[in-house]
């Protein structure tokens, strides 16, 4: 499965990408990899002919599209719970991270495939010195400021720590799980303690 640095977007409408095709693209990925994502093999998984893939009008990159897409719609369905709540921001943003390390988690199998060009498009604005994108960074920096206002977190620049937060939890759980195969609570509560500690009120 080729990489592509335009999985969020492309010229026209692209097709729909049905859930089970999805579902099928990451059970091969979770147990194959990248290389052995064709599209021969999704839809063997799927339990469609590849022909039903192309009367679709299905490619590699849709689907890629559409893993990018689930992940994006888990990321903003799991910080809900943690933005409406009850708790002080701290123990809301602590909340927050442990949600976004599991979304994380279940997405592991598509970010350890993916070059780090295609990771930047799911999460990144397009252009130079792209921001993280807002539906990744908005819910967090609520928090933080509501964590300020209650006197839970420090009084901070609430947007560009939200951003670091972020990028420090999510990437670092990543390199932890894959690059140093730690468990997914050791690495969670590793992550969670140090970034918690660096935005506590003191």
């Amino acid at each position: 499965m080729s990489d592509t640095r335009e999985l969020r977007a492309r010229p026209g409408d692209p097709p729909d990408v049905p859930p089970h095709i999805v579902d099928a693209a990451r059970h091969v990925l979770a147990q194959d990899g990248l290389a052995a994502a064709t599209l021969e093999r999704i839809s063997a998984v799927a339990g469609v002919s590849r022909m039903t893939l192309h009367r679709r009008g299905l490619s590699k990159n849709d689907i890629l599209r559409a893993l990018a897409e689930r992940l994006e719609s888990d990321y903003r369905e799991a910080m809900w719970p943690a933005l409406v709540g009850k708790g002080t921001g701290a123990e809301r943003l602590r909340r927050a991270l442990e949600l976004v390390c599991g979304v994380t988690e279940r997405h592991l199998a598509l970010l350890a495939a993916l070059s780090a060009a295609s990771r930047d498009t799911i999460y990144h604005d397009s252009g130079p010195g792209a921001l993280t994108r807002k539906v990744f960074v908005e819910p967090l920096e609520r928090l933080l400021l509501d964590g300020a206002a209650d006197g839970s977190l420090a009084d901070i620049d609430a947007e560009e720590t939200a951003t670091v937060v972020f990028n420090v939890v999510g990437h670092t759980y990543t390199h932890l799980r894959i690059g140093h195969d730690w468990t997914p609570d050791r690495a969670r509560a590793g992550i969670i303690a140090l970034v918690l500690d660096g935005v506590t009120r003191r």
